[in-house]
Parts: structure tokens; C-alpha cells; sequence
């Protein structure tokens, strides 16, 4: 099952390894879930990215994790922590968390109950003061799911990225400190 790193009830989240991108590329990189996100990546993206989450586990103790649906073992989505890389973000280097869950597994709250678990985390073991979590207004699932999660909204962080389309633009961003998911 490979490093495993957090485990909830219905999911396993583990680091991201070598072979992972293939699963990715296939399961999860479709026009629908990634309509958001830049849209569909080529291989040599996801490959990219992931040498990216395994540099930063191994530098930071923390990055990017596959789920993997307990009762079935099978690939539901990623989900995971990092810091905000986006030059154009006014709050680079901050902890963001973020998620992607396959289309046939939406509307299961696997999203709300990984990131509980990477909220969880964050705030625990790697000892982050607050996240941040970046999206689009069009993108309301995403947003939506930030609310339920008690993350506020700033709009001091709003951004325009020139790499998405105008639909996902500004680029939004809601924060969460460590005191506000204690209480």
C-alpha cells in the first residue's frame, strides 16, 4: 500500500511513489474533474508534479498523498499539503492544502473526510499556525467545501493567473488557522 501517512475511516492516504502517475494519468485526469485545475495534463506533468510532492516530502516531512478507498483499494483521489509555489500568490511559502477525487467517487464526502484528516495533520505532527486553500468562484464544489471545513473566505489574497482560463480567474484563496479548527 506503499508509506502510508493518514488513515480515516473509509480512506488510506499515502505518499505518492514513482508509479503513481500512470494510475493518475487514467483515473483521475479527465476533462470533468480537472476543469478547474488547468485542465487535462499530460503525463509528463503528473510525473513532474509528483517528483515535485516526493522532493517535498522528503525535504519537508509533508507534500500530496493518493487515497485509496479502504473497502476497495482502489484510487479515489489525491489529497495533501504543501506550500503555495504560485509566483503570483501575495502569500507564497504558506501551507495550502488541497484535494482531487475521481468523478465516479463525487458526492461520498471523501474530499471533506481526507482533508479533515489532512486539517488534522497539518495542525498536529507538522505544526502549520494556519493553511490556505486556492480556488476558483466558479469552481463551487471547492469553495463550498473550504466553508464546511470552517475556512474563511479572503478576498486580500485574490489573485489573477494568466495559466487558467477567464472563467477561473481571480484565482481565490480561504484560510483557516490552527485556533479556529480547535474551536
Amino acid at each position: 500500500m506503499g508509506d502510508l501517512v493518514l488513515e480515516t475511516e473509509r480512506l488510506v492516504l499515502r505518499k505518492i511513489d514513482e508509479n503513481d502517475a500512470v494510475l493518475q494519468h487514467r483515473l483521475l485526469n479527465t476533462p470533468t474533474v480537472m476543469a478547474h485545475l488547468g485542465g487535462v495534463k499530460e503525463l509528463h506533468e503528473i510525473e513532474a508534479k509528483h517528483a515535485k510532492t516526493m522532493a517535498s516530502f522528503a525535504r519537508n516531512g509533508f507534500g500530496f498523498m493518493m487515497m485509496i478507498e479502504k473497502a476497495s483499494g482502489d484510487l479515489v483521489g489525491h489529497a495533501g499539503l504543501k506550500q503555495v509555489d504560485n509566483p503570483l500568490a501575495a502569500n507564497t511559502g504558506d501551507y495550502e492544502i488541497g484535494w482531487l477525487v475521481r468523478e465516479d467517487r463525487w458526492r461520498r464526502g471523501y474530499a471533506y473526510e481526507a482533508m479533515k484528516g489532512v486539517l488534522e495533520w497539518a495542525f498536529g505532527s507538522i505544526g502549520a499556525p494556519h493553511v490556505v486553500a486556492l480556488t476558483s468562484e466558479s469552481n463551487i464544489g471547492s469553495w463550498k467545501l473550504m466553508e464546511k471545513l470552517g475556512m474563511q473566505r479572503r478576498k486580500d489574497l485574490d489573485f489573477d493567473d494568466p495559466g487558467f482560463p477567464a472563467e477561473d480567474n481571480p484565482t481565490i484563496q480561504y484560510s483557516l488557522t490552527k485556533e479556529q479548527w480547535e474551536t
